[in-house]
């Protein structure tokens, strides 16, 4: 049987204060190794979903894309890494059940943060000097893998740049929306008391942010700077032109490229935010308020 709602919730804020007392170092290598199984799952999503819209439309990639891309977050609550956006959900759920400072969760935040980053940049390097190339540097154009890439990178920052304000309110609403759900599949990850309650519980959740379009900030630590590394590998893909004389890609070619800049400004930044307020108003607190008066004495502690 699955644990009832409210062991789970002083579950998750066991688990939140488990995280939050972790000395830095194992807060940079489990960070570094879960910013790389996303990055895993983030990778996988480019491929498969590569001209798929061709066959089965844009709802169809959209499906292929989000079904292979839970394999990261199962990885990292299976074997126990650390992940910014579940760590925005546990943390302050610790802290609200009084099991850790509100300090210890912000110093988790920031370590996690900064793991996250070095291996998502770690696996996207890897895929834009393999897969995405295949050794072959000396052509015109990455291979259409790589171009799957950069018209996802293209789409999560110059399309939100493009609207301005807007595009912030955006992206912002659709990182909230992301980590929403990522957080749900953490919950059910933690109800679910065997492998396969677990892996369930975990990929629908996934699988409905990632079709849905949201905007998660580890992954995004992939999507981007591999879409970006490829531009400035093959400038060539700035001003390329299709059969009918108009550019590949008119955002491209309008910005002159992809810079950290326009990745940080048109999505990571707001992408981060909302992701906090997701994890930690709309489950972590939610959760709290809906349970805390329900949590068994020996689990309170």
């Amino acid at each position: 049987m699955p644990n009832p709602p409210a062991v789970t919730v002083c579950l998750a804020g066991n688990a939140g204060r488990y995280k939050s007392n972790l000395p830095i170092p194992q807060l940079l290598l489990r960070g570094f190794m879960a910013g790389a199984y996303i990055a895993v799952g983030a990778a996988l999503a480019t491929v498969c979903s590569t001209e798929v819209a061709k066959f089965l439309g844009a709802g169809g990639a959209k499906l292929i894309l989000g079904a292979v891309f839970p394999v990261g977050l199962i990885s990292i609550i299976l074997t126990g890494m650390e992940l910014f956006t579940g760590d925005a959900m546990l943390g302050p759920l610790a802290a609200l059940q009084g099991k850790v400072g509100w300090g210890k969760v912000l110093n988790n935040w920031f370590w996690v943060y900064i793991g996250n980053l070095v291996g998502s940049l770690a696996y996207a390097y890897i895929m834009v000097w393999g897969p995405f190339t295949q050794g072959n540097l000396t052509a015109a154009e990455p291979n259409t893998f790589g171009m799957t890439a950069v018209g996802i990178a293209v789409a999560k920052t110059l399309t939100y740049k493009s609207a301005g304000n807007i595009g912030l309110w955006s992206c912002f609403l659709a990182a909230i929306g992301c980590n929403f759900l990522v957080n749900v599949a953490v919950m059910l990850g933690i109800t679910a008391k065997d492998f396969i309650g677990k892996f369930f519980g975990i990929w629908f959740p996934i699988m409905a942010f990632v079709a849905t379009g949201f905007e998660h900030c580890v992954a995004n630590m992939y999507f981007l700077p591999s879409g970006m590394w490829l531009t400035q590998m093959f400038p060539g893909l700035i001003d390329k032109t299709v059969a009918d004389g108009k550019f590949w890609n008119p955002l491209l070619h309008a910005n002159g490229g992809l810079t950290w800049s326009d990745l940080w400004m048109w999505n990571l930044i707001p992408a981060t935010i909302g992701n906090i307020v997701g994890g930690m108003i709309f489950v972590g607190f939610v959760y709290y308020f809906a349970f805390r008066n329900e949590f068994p004495e020996d689990l309170k502690k």
